[in-house]
């Protein structure tokens, strides 16, 4: 059973496929959206997007399973993805896998087989939210933050990270205490652990550029310590 409120999007270009997964998903209890397309999901999928359960057709025109699967990756989501199929094979179950699909049924399959796919997608519920509060705190890092905890998740100590950086280790004192305070991260393991549930390339894209000036607020030309 899916837990209180869950949700299920299913995304198939076929009516009759969208209507019947639609039934079966709200009888067992999910707050169902369906979609013509993966270029519908896709205008639907932003950050705010309610975690739940994709049911994700691969065959689709224009916008298939796969360019689905990849963008949502590019934009952080960690909703779980259950792929339905009618041409499964071996080469295409990797190929689902490791764009980030969590399972892949051949059509036709049974009900209960979609849904224990879709409970089981959902069980991650817990390790995919984590993953998402992480990538909104880490997104508050400045570019040289986020440098400096590259540096602490690889290990190194203040001296070693100041001089990869070019900068003085009491700067690296002071860009790790603002990292800490921003990540609301209790200890040094913590905001470690954080980093390392976004992974290395996340955590290089977000630093990669400084985040946008709040609304309204003066713009000045960036300085970064050191």
């Amino acid at each position: 059973m899916p837990p209180d409120g869950a949700f299920g999007y299913v995304v198939d270009d076929e009516a009759a496929v969208r209507r019947s997964l639609a039934l079966l998903l709200g009888a067992a209890g999910y707050a169902v959206e369906t979609f013509a397309g993966g270029e519908d999901f896709l205008r639907r999928a932003t950050p705010d997007l309610p975690f739940g359960c994709v049911v994700l057709d691969v065959r689709m025109p224009n916008t298939d399973g796969i360019a689905v699967l990849r963008e949502m990756s590019s934009r952080g989501l960690r909703h779980p993805i259950v792929v339905i199929t009618a041409h499964g094979d071996v080469p295409l179950a990797v190929r689902m896998m490791k764009a980030g699909a969590c399972d892949m049924l051949q059509k036709p399959f049974a009900g209960e087989a979609l849904l224990d796919a879709a409970a089981a997608a959902l069980a991650r519920r817990d390790e995919a939210e984590a993953a998402q509060a992480a990538q909104r705190r880490l997104a508050r890092l400045s570019p040289r933050e986020t440098e400096v905890l590259q540096g602490m998740v690889a290990g190194h100590q203040n001296k070693v990270i100041a001089q990869r950086l070019g900068i003085s280790p009491r700067t690296v004192e002071i860009h790790r205490a603002n990292l800490m305070t921003k990540l609301e991260a209790r200890s040094l393991s913590e905001a470690v652990r954080m980093a390392m549930t976004v992974g290395g390339a996340t955590l290089h894209r977000l630093g990669s550029a400084p985040p946008p000036p709040p609304a309204g607020a003066p713009i000045h030309p960036i300085r970064r310590p050191g």
